[in-house]
């Protein structure tokens, strides 16, 4: 698949992702005309792998009378709200279309468990091109 400019933006605020948090190293990762495929391994910032912590992406927190969103620090949804973040930020500027969205509410997530079943969602992520 040949990525557009905006494409191209997509693909450059991904490759950032590890230098800006230690804790992320990238795998298999597709761009596509309408979504995105990515697999993450989540370290402990020098290496060392953790697991799962059972944390929503987002929780509520309530001070007085007011509530708002939190994300906790280095969890999956503080990665993917940044990266959509300075993604729509680059995507409006080219477009000069400030404070248009770009991406969809949420996103879709999964542990993978074992190397078959990394194995088997990296042929799909190398795929997804070929089935579009």
């Amino acid at each position: 698949m040949r990525l557009n400019d905006i494409g191209q933006i997509v693909r450059d605020e991904w490759l950032k992702t590890p230098i800006l948090r230690p804790e992320i190293e990238l795998d298999e990762f597709v761009i596509m005309p309408d979504h995105f495929h990515a697999i993450i391994i989540i370290t402990d910032g020098g290496g060392g792998l953790v697991g799962a912590d059972g944390r929503p992406p987002q929780t509520t927190q309530t001070a007085g009378n007011h509530s708002r969103l939190f994300r906790p620090p280095r969890s999956l949804g503080s990665l993917i709200a940044g990266y959509k973040s300075a993604v729509t930020t680059r995507i409006n500027q080219r477009r000069e279309t400030p404070a248009a969205p770009v991406w969809q509410r949420n996103y879709w997530e999964r542990i993978i468990r074992d190397e078959n079943e990394l194995s088997q969602i990296r042929i799909y992520i190398r795929e997804n091109p070929i089935r579009w």
